[in-house]
C-alpha cells in the first residue's frame, strides 16, 4: 500500500453518485494565493463519503478530548460571512 502525504483536496465533483476530489500539496504561496499540485485522487460513494465524514468527525472530537486540538468556537459560519 502506497501512503500519500496532502495538504489538502480541490476540485470536489459529484457525477453519477460518486464524490471525487483530487487530493492536493502546496508548492509555495505568493500574496495569499496557494500554487497547488494534484497529487492523487478519491472516488467515494455517498455512503462511503458519510462514513468516512463520520470517522473523521470521531478521530478530532478524540483529539480534542485528548488535548491534542483545541476547538474554534470564534469563527463564523460561512453563509455568515457574505451578510
Amino acid at each position: 500500500m502506497q501512503t500519500i502525504y496532502a495538504d489538502g483536496i480541490a476540485n470536489i465533483s459529484l457525477i453519477d453518485g460518486v464524490i471525487r476530489f483530487d487530493l492536493v500539496n502546496i508548492l509555495q504561496l505568493e500574496q495569499e494565493k496557494a500554487n497547488l499540485r494534484t497529487v492523487g485522487a478519491v472516488a467515494l460513494s455517498v455512503p462511503a463519503l458519510l462514513r468516512t465524514h463520520d470517522q473523521l468527525s470521531k478521530a478530532i472530537s478524540k483529539m480534542v478530548e485528548d488535548g491534542i486540538l483545541k476547538k474554534n468556537d470564534t469563527e463564523a459560519p460561512a453563509d455568515s460571512a457574505a451578510e
